[in-house]
């Protein structure tokens, strides 16, 4: 099994509150492998739940440690990496 692990910045104004995070977990459950996020200096969090996702309370510039372990790590990376790197609709 694959473990592997990115650190990305926040870029929707938003953070990880609301619609962003609502994106980000959608994202997360579209794959099998284990996974976490955190801010760089706190603790892990399952990146499939909404409440722990929100409560980490990511703001736009913060970075945000992912770890994904399984089959398909790279790809859920790549995919919540995108998440979070692209700005709202609307935002400039």
């Amino acid at each position: 099994m694959t473990r592997m692990e990115r650190t990305v910045t926040v870029v929707p104004e938003a953070g990880l509150h609301a619609r962003p995070a609502s994106r980000f977990v959608t994202t997360a459950n579209e794959f099998e492998s284990d996974l976490t996020v955190a801010l760089t200096d706190g603790d892990p969090v399952n990146a499939r739940s909404m409440l722990s996702v929100t409560t980490l309370n990511a703001r736009q510039g913060d970075d945000v440690r992912l770890v994904a372990e399984g089959d398909d790590a790279e790809d859920a990376l790549d995919a919540l990496e995108d998440v979070l790197t692209t700005p709202e609709d609307g935002e400039a």
